[in-house]
């Protein structure tokens, strides 16, 4: 259990790291955008402070988050969807685009099941968030490779009943409360893949397609 004392230095750290890190952001953009981007660090720094957000992850927010800042969009960060929460929210003209950052933790109750747990994870994701924008993305470092069921790449008017019904009792082994609906399964829609270099606090976007055959050669 972690005293005053050390929660205090734990909070120097995440703040020190997110400043380190918007230096390195902040380089080639105008006070505007610096603006945008400070205001969304001191965001998640409000929130590390009750506990809701961790570094790794905060750190890939504020990398994509500058990505999409500088394709046009009006970013947020850790915002709220009905009964759950997002981790960006971008919005540009008439249209939204709601990212859901992955790091590839594992809680250490699937240690013996992290392939699975890892799998399920993302297609509850792609099937629970792209319904709440026009459009639906991935982010993740190129460390880590996702688990995307290929179905979930397909346009729905191809997917099979089968293949939704195995889609759905994937999300119920761990995600059951509320249990995704076989009309969420059977519309969900995954636009984009973001892969971001953390070290270089650079962005490369890509197809889920391409991503997925991809992933399935460096598959062992």
């Amino acid at each position: 259990m972690i005293n005053s004392s050390g929660r205090r230095i734990v909070s120097e750290r995440f703040e020190a790291d997110l400043d380190t890190l918007l230096s390195k952001l902040c380089k080639d953009l105008d006070e505007e955008l610096k603006s945008k981007l400070r205001n969304l660090r001191n965001k998640l720094v409000q929130l590390h402070m009750k506990n809701m957000v961790k570094i790794n992850h905060s750190v890939m927010e504020l990398i994509c988050a500058k990505y999409l800042i500088l394709a046009g969009y009006d970013v947020d960060v850790e915002c709220a969807l009905d009964s759950i929460s997002c981790d960006i929210r971008a919005v540009k003209g008439f249209g939204s685009l709601t990212v859901e950052v992955e790091t590839g933790f594992v809680p250490p109750e699937h240690a013996l099941d992290p392939l699975t747990y890892c799998k399920a994870r993302i297609a509850s994701k792609i099937t629970r968030y792209s319904g709440y924008a026009e459009k639906f993305s991935l982010a993740s470092p190129p460390h880590y490779i996702m688990q995307i069921p290929g179905v979930l790449i397909k346009p729905p008017r191809y997917r099979t009943d089968r293949e939704i019904r195995e889609i759905k009792s994937l999300c119920d082994l761990y995600y059951s409360n509320p249990p995704v609906s076989l009309e969420e399964v059977k519309n969900a829609r995954l636009h984009s893949i973001y892969i971001i270099d953390i070290d270089r606090a650079e962005v490369k976007e890509t197809d889920p397609v391409d991503y997925v055959e991809k992933s399935e050669r460096w598959a062992y």
